[in-house]
């Protein structure tokens, strides 16, 4: 009896970036999926930049290619959703969200899917992630050599007193120091593969958080369902990092990351961590950068969604 392949769906999400979704799709092209049913899918979360002109029929040569329009900006959680949902309906056993300004090796897809089908008890996992050369936080801090091997990702980390999200391992030249596969606080929405029988337990990512904290929150209820969250260190890709949304204290940032905070403290951290969030909001309300500010009213107010980043 001829063994079933992995049925694996690739969501990249899209909003006004054809370009560098175009540039996403050349690397796909050039993915090995040897041995699997795989396919790429691109949403376009109500582009108005001719994306689904140009990629409705796009074709791709080692895997089926699906466009889907959205039909509006549904941010990271909504739009990455509408795939999701597509794909597990259609039966896929792993779904991986990309982002779409990723440099990736060849072999991602395959070590991702082998390292999955050998770890049943994993529901999700991230590889490790570097920076893009150029793309660096602390650029003029490296030496030529170093760059593409500073990591970005190694591992997410929660803060549990102080509601923070980090990333291990984050500014570091890579030497080795985080080869090991471990648990993680959270998978990192940048690339995660995620086995279908854990969206079809807990639900999808939460729409109401529209960009940032989605994949933390996605995170915890894996974890508290009984799935093991981790940091796969077998494979990797390169991220050009903010390329999409601005880098630390862009709006995007300050809004999103302000308000998102309050909603993953008040659903998952202690009573005192949950004070210290609200006391540092309201400051905030009177001191923030303009989008912190408005960020941290809507929290205060339970505004999802998109929110006043409509306004901008």
């Amino acid at each position: 009896m001829t063994k079933k392949l992995p049925r694996v769906s690739i969501i990249i999400l899209t909003t006004n970036a054809l370009a560098m979704t175009k540039e996403q799709l050349i690397d796909i092209a050039k993915l090995e999926v040897n041995g699997l049913d795989c396919e790429c899918m691109v949403v376009d979360n109500g582009s108005g930049d001719g994306t689904e002109e140009a990629l409705c029929d796009y074709k791709l040569p080692n895997m089926d290619f699906k466009f889907i329009q959205s039909g509006a900006n549904l941010g990271f959680a909504g739009g990455n959703n509408v795939g999701i949902k597509d794909a597990v309906k259609r039966g896929f056993d792993y779904i991986i969200l990309m982002n779409n300004d990723l440099i990736l090796p060849k072999d991602i897809v395959t070590k991702l899917v082998d390292y999955m089908e050998e770890n049943p008890d994993v529901g999700a996992s991230s590889p490790k992630m570097y920076f893009a050369k150029g793309y660096e936080f602390l650029k003029d801090k490296y030496k030529e050599s170093e760059l593409g091997k500073v990591i970005w990702y190694a591992g997410g980390k929660i803060d549990r007193k102080n509601a923070y999200s980090s990333h291990r391992g984050v500014d570091e030249v890579d030497h080795g120091q985080f080869d090991k596969v471990t648990d993680t606080d959270f998978a990192n929405g940048a690339t995660v593969i995620v086995r279908k029988e854990v969206f079809e337990k807990i639900g999808y990512l939460d729409a109401s958080f529209f960009l940032y904290w989605e994949d933390a929150d996605f995170s915890e209820r894996a974890r508290k369902s009984g799935y093991k969250v981790t940091y796969y260190s077998g494979t990797c890709m390169w991220h050009k990092v903010s390329a999409s949304t601005g880098g630390s204290g862009s709006p995007t940032n300050d809004y999103f990351l302000t308000r998102n905070r309050v909603y993953f403290a008040m659903r998952y951290l202690s009573l005192r961590t949950k004070f210290a969030v609200v006391r540092d909001t309201f400051r905030l309300l009177f001191v923030g950068r303009t989008w912190q500010r408005w960020g941290a009213l809507d929290a205060l107010l339970g505004v999802k969604g998109m929110g006043a980043w409509k306004k901008r």
